[in-house]
């Protein structure tokens, strides 16, 4: 009869365990994120408001616009999330530079869909600046408002 006891696993192989279920958790959140972003995107296509005789069209396309920059954002938020679970996830696992080429490519091909749905939702890519056209109706906005009639 053998009556040895199992011993408790090693310090750094319950890290290991909770970094990686902490990983899992992130990618989860990130993932309701995403779902839970869309869901609440359905109020632009779904609401109702009554609009008059030829507006119909431009109502749509309205809806449409904030239905898509809504779902974007969403997107773009459940996007970082995940890439930060990512990043979380490999730490926890033996670093090979088999699983940080991996991430890379992750980090790579995640980053380019960030600023490839910023082009859509926002028109110009991130290390853009503001359209001056945008600028400059801001800033005329501020100076009527600044000045008193």
């Amino acid at each position: 009869m053998n009556f040895a006891v199992d011993s408790p696993p090693s310090f750094e192989t319950a890290t290991s365990h909770w970094i990686h279920l902490i990983g899992v958790g992130i990618e989860i959140f990130g993932v309701f994120i995403i779902v839970v972003g869309i869901i609440w995107s359905a109020r632009y296509i779904l609401g109702s408001n009554p609009v008059g005789p030829g507006q119909l069209g431009q109502e749509i396309k309205s809806r449409y616009d904030n239905y898509k920059i809504s779902i974007g954002r969403s997107l773009l938020l459940g996007l970082e999330v995940l890439v930060a679970a990512d990043i979380v996830k490999t730490i926890a696992i033996e670093l090979t530079f088999m699983s940080l080429g991996l991430l890379a490519g992750l980090v790579v091909v995640r980053t380019f869909l960030s600023w490839t749905l910023t082009l859509e939702i926002e028109g110009r890519w991130p290390w853009q600046h503001e359209p001056v056209s945008a600028r400059g109706t801001e800033r005329q906005q501020s100076s009527s408002e600044a000045v008193p009639s």
